[in-house]
């Protein structure tokens, strides 16, 4: 007894047929929206004249930094310890080789979500000594909702586009046939500033952060992009 073989799907005609014409459209997004949060790398310097001196000296201040950071609570949603070095500085002259001194130097990248916070720590940070203070970077986060509003409004472009273009035939939409992300983009913006603070060795009195106004730094806006893709067929138009 031979069986009768089942019926497969119907043959997948990517450019369409006279029956079953096709339309494929872009959509897109373009989003201007507020960050979310604020990163900012400080660099901790120290100098020796011998190894433990240096080392003991960038962990103490590292220390310092590390206490005042956390002082600001949940305005700190992360805060990470990078690189640390500890290198020596060779003599210039003279043909043995001999040890100058030791320089040391330990980088902490900081990401706060209160922007108000932000200014006071940049400030309160490039009161110490030996600092250096990057950034701020402004950007969102990967899971904002933002990303999503942006996909959603370039598949609504995209369907009124294929309605438009089915319209101008005067036919409609049949089915979607096919929808590809073409990708999500959001550009990070950094502020145009910097802060360092190198050892104070000359004469007078420092200015000390209580005396001094926190930095006003105003936040970035962020560029969200999203494209998309869409397949559509069409009634088949009567073209006259």
């Amino acid at each position: 007894m031979t069986e009768t073989p089942t019926p497969g799907p119907a043959p997948h005609h990517p450019y369409g047929t006279p029956t079953t014409p096709h339309v494929t459209v872009r959509g897109e997004a373009h989003l201007e929206v507020d960050p979310e949060i604020a990163r900012i790398t400080i660099t901790l310097t120290a100098r020796g004249t011998d190894r433990r001196t240096t080392l003991d000296g960038l962990t103490h201040r590292n220390t310092t930094t590390l206490d005042l950071i956390k002082t600001y609570g949940d305005a700190i949603e992360k805060l990470e310890t990078g690189t640390l070095t500890i290198r020596p500085e060779l003599t210039r002259h003279g043909r043995a080789e001999r040890i100058r001194a030791y320089h040391g130097s330990i980088q902490l990248t900081a990401t706060l979500n209160d922007f108000t916070t932000l200014g006071e720590l940049v400030t309160r940070l490039a009161d110490h000594d030996l600092t250096r203070i990057d950034g701020p970077w402004w950007a969102l986060r990967p899971t904002s909702p933002h990303h999503a509003a942006a996909r959603r409004q370039a598949v609504q472009e995209a369907l009124q586009r294929a309605r438009e273009y089915a319209e101008a035939l005067d036919t409609r939409l049949g089915a979607l046939l096919e929808l590809s992300d073409t990708g999500v983009h959001s550009s990070p913006h950094m502020a145009p500033a910097g802060f360092s603070a190198q050892s104070r060795s000359y004469g007078g009195a420092p200015e000390s952060a209580a005396d001094t106004a926190p930095v006003d730094l105003e936040p970035v806006r962020q560029t969200v992009d999203a494209q998309v893709e869409a397949s559509f067929t069409l009634i088949p138009p009567n073209l006259g």
